[in-house]
């Protein structure tokens, strides 16, 4: 299993599998040819689907810039790996192509290639039981078994991850204004925030944790700096979950990059055993896996044992399970947005059901995650970022005229 690194990646929005992977993939592409004149890009499956909404367009021409790119769309073709496959090529003075690539793109920002070298795994426990045994023998707690593997300067890389997000926060709170893509979203962190602020400590809960979610999510959705926690999709809710608790409770820094810690190490076996990518295992993968992490965080910081902070995990994955990705013209706005907020109000209540608990349950993560994977293999290929099925038909921007007899 790899480090907490690869799960928690600094970027710009709107989407870590869309645009930050493809972004990435330019980069290292463009550095291996500089002599190239220009490029081709074909983009397959979930890239393809929703790549203009997603600007992953955009994203690839901004890093191949100033030389020029030829796009290729093949929503209906996959590669055999994964949903967000690509292939690059450079082509030279006469437009021949040469040096094919093909790459993935499978969620977090990560990369992905066929055939890659055999690298030396971080945590040598790759399921949450064999970690809560490890544990539960050794008296260690999640965020010192990160410690034990990741090394000190872990620390500072979480350090790092907090200031990202606590930033993102403040802004996403002061803006107003309409988001970019023409679906006519308005940011609301603002008048959620204002209003509770005027309402007193009674809506500190009801007011102050949704206007967090929708500002990380609505800072993502403009293209701004975030945190992928574990994806851009569904960055609002650890970030606010997280603020709601230093809004509630004294808590020092040092104890919120403990819960990074284990947020992250959660994340990770998900990851790991099941799936982050919406192309792949549709939404579940990522509000799901945002919702555990939160939950798994926010139990710890209210005292809870290691075996609540696993209780609390599984039930923020566990009812998720089956929810579709269906992003209405392929942007990160309808429903996304507020699946940010009640993920993080889900998360919250998953950590108070867990710790008044003795963390005794029939459910364990590690069989949930293994659900998860196996119902997003059997959701419908329209139900999985594509744009194809379900929001994303039955809205459409502009609105489609509606047919038929008024009641």
């Amino acid at each position: 299993m790899e480090s907490i690194h690869e799960l928690f990646r600094i970027g710009h929005g709107p989407s870590s599998s869309h645009t930050m992977g493809p972004r990435r993939a330019a980069e290292a592409f463009s550095q291996k040819h500089p002599e190239a004149v220009s490029f081709r890009v074909t983009l397959y499956g979930s890239l393809a689907a929703t790549g203009r909404g997603h600007l992953t367009d955009k994203a690839i021409i901004e890093a191949l810039s100033p030389r020029g790119v030829e796009f290729t769309w093949k929503p209906d073709d996959l590669l055999p790996l994964h949903p967000n496959g690509m292939e690059f090529e450079a082509l030279d003075a006469s437009g021949n192509p040469y040096g094919l690539w093909r790459v993935y793109s499978p969620g977090g920002g990560s990369l992905m290639e066929e055939n890659p070298p055999a690298a030396k795994p971080v945590y040598p426990l790759t399921t949450m039981s064999e970690i809560l045994k490890y544990c539960t023998s050794s008296g260690l707690t999640f965020w010192e078994y990160v410690e034990a593997n990741e090394g000190k300067e872990i620390w500072d890389f979480l350090k790092e991850v907090n200031r990202v997000m606590h930033e993102s926060v403040q802004r996403g709170i002061q803006a107003e204004g309409v988001l970019p893509g023409g679906l006519g979203v308005s940011r609301r962190a603002w008048t959620f925030h204002r209003k509770s602020l005027l309402n007193g400590s009674n809506l500190v809960r009801e007011g102050f944790l949704p206007a967090y979610a929708l500002a990380v999510a609505e800072e993502n959705a403009t293209g701004g700096l975030i945190v992928t926690a574990p994806t851009c999709g569904s960055c609002g809710v650890l970030p606010a979950v997280i603020c709601h608790i230093e809004d509630t409770v004294q808590t020092s820094e040092k104890h919120v990059l403990r819960a990074l810690a284990t947020a992250g190490l959660i994340g990770n076996l998900i990851r790991h055993n099941g799936s982050i990518s919406g192309a792949e295992v549709g939404c579940q993968g990522e509000i799901g896996s945002a919702c555990a992490m939160a939950a798994g965080a926010a139990a710890q910081l209210m005292g809870g044992t290691i075996r609540q902070i696993e209780y609390a995990a599984e039930m923020g994955l566990e009812h998720h399970l089956g929810l579709t990705c269906d992003p209405v013209n392929g942007l990160v706005q309808i429903p996304c947005i507020e699946r940010n907020v009640f993920a993080a109000t889900r998360a919250m209540d998953c950590a108070t059901f867990a710790t008044y608990s003795d963390g005794a349950h029939r459910v364990s993560f590690d069989e949930v995650v293994t659900v998860m994977k196996q119902t997003g293999e059997d959701l419908p290929r329209v139900y999985r970022e594509t744009a194809e099925g379900g929001l994303a038909i039955t809205y459409r921007f502009p609105r489609r005229q509606q047919t038929g007899n008024k009641n």
